[in-house]
């Protein structure tokens, strides 16, 4: 199993693969990693007790500066206001991706995911980024 260490470096090739179009996204952005997400958290996303109860979980979570004036940019003019931030939960993704090739895809997917609904990109609009057979370049 991967340690700490290793997924936190997985996580930071990740961040440095993002496509071009999130570049702007990503100044005034944290990502950090926690094991799993807590009982509140979940029930904050919409998890009813019973699928708590039966294991299911989240993978990430985006949390906009309290400051977002909605432009994306973290504030009026982007800098100097509280980073928005990005929570990879290490946990549930090495259960379920004990491939490390697989894991990186998924916690990119993550990643972009919780990214781009936040500016309003739908399901549609990431199915490039899904559908990408070699998000690394390292096939």
């Amino acid at each position: 199993m991967m340690n700490r260490l290793q997924f936190d470096r997985c996580v930071a090739r990740v961040m440095e693969s993002l496509p071009e179009a999130f570049a702007p996204y990503l100044d005034n952005l944290v990502v950090d990693v926690e094991d799993e997400a807590d009982e509140a958290t979940l029930r904050d996303v919409g998890l009813t007790d019973d699928e708590i109860a039966d294991g299911d979980t989240i993978y990430g979570l985006f949390i906009p500066s309290e400051f977002d004036s909605g432009d994306g940019l973290g504030g009026v003019d982007g800098h100097d206001q509280p980073p928005h931030r990005i929570v990879i939960y290490r946990r549930p993704l090495l259960e379920d991706f004990p491939d490390r090739r697989d894991l990186r895809i998924e916690i990119r997917k993550t990643v972009v995911h919780e990214l781009a609904h936040h500016f309003g990109w739908t399901d549609r609009d990431l199915e490039g980024f899904d559908n990408d057979p070699d998000p690394f370049g390292d096939e």
